[in-house]
């Protein structure tokens, strides 16, 4: 019994094959899955089935899933999780999608004070610790019409998921016996830092300035970009790109 067969093995449920015709048709859809090489594409659809297999979608505030779209969103984010397996997608269950952008009210208490302040965010995603993904299905569309662009809303999320696989996010995902903890965290404290500083000063920045966030933004943000414009990535912050690559494998972009 091959890796991939072993893996599937363990669920106790039989998961059901993706039929040749309908990932064929998705792939032809979904650029970054499209342009893997062929050994990552094969494990690719047995991730997908996977995810497809142990995780819900439900559709809100009137958003339409079909077996397209459930596809798209499964593919890509599986991307994230080939170098470590269905490990990846350990601690949640439910794949929310909003027809667009969503708003979150959130909490803040000011512990000196006492006083505890409502804010509205609104939201092109969101993943919840050992809770649901969330995501605006115009934006996933957006995503495959231009998936060159350094932004990728799936892939995003799925950085965080992984992030929490350690606990509460923090930009320090579980790592490989491969890389080493220490060489990341500061490789990755160095780049979170310049790219803070340069904010700061107003001044404009070859990484989205949301990286500058927190250190988890910092990791989801260059994850996007190693998928889907790493060129950018390996000018802005070349440590950083070897990292990411260490960590996701090739990126998608590496064969065009």
């Amino acid at each position: 019994m091959g890796f991939v067969q072993s893996l599937i093995a363990r669920f106790r449920a039989p998961v059901p094959p993706i039929d040749d015709a309908t990932w064929r048709q998705a792939l032809a859809r979904v650029p970054l899955a499209r342009a893997l090489d062929a050994p990552r594409a094969h494990y690719l659809r047995q991730l997908v089935a996977i995810f497809l297999h142990t995780k819900r979608f439900h559709a809100l505030g009137g958003a339409v899933l079909d077996d397209f779209w459930r596809l798209a969103i499964a593919m890509q984010a599986s991307l994230p999780a080939l170098p470590r397996g269905p490990a990846a997608f350990k601690g949640w269950t439910n794949v929310l999608v909003y027809p667009g952008e969503f708003n979150v009210r959130r909490s803040h208490h000011d512990a000196p004070t006492g006083v505890v302040t409502d804010s509205d965010d609104t939201l092109i995603g969101e993943a919840w610790e050992r809770g649901p993904m969330v995501l605006s299905l115009a934006d996933v569309a957006l995503d495959l019409e231009a998936p060159w662009d350094g932004f990728n809303v799936i892939v995003h999320e799925m950085a965080h998921k992984l992030d929490m696989l350690a606990g509460p996010a923090n930009g320090v995902p579980p790592m490989p016996s491969s890389i080493d903890r220490r060489r990341w965290i500061g490789t990755m404290q160095q780049g979170f830092d310049t790219l803070s500083k340069a904010v700061d000063r107003g001044r404009r920045t070859a990484i989205d300035p949301y990286a500058a966030e927190a250190p988890e933004e910092y990791f989801a943000v260059t994850s996007e970009l190693h998928f889907s414009q790493p060129a950018l990535l390996r000018d802005a912050e070349p440590e950083v790109a070897k990292l990411l690559e260490a960590f996701y494998g090739p990126s998608p972009a590496a064969s065009l």
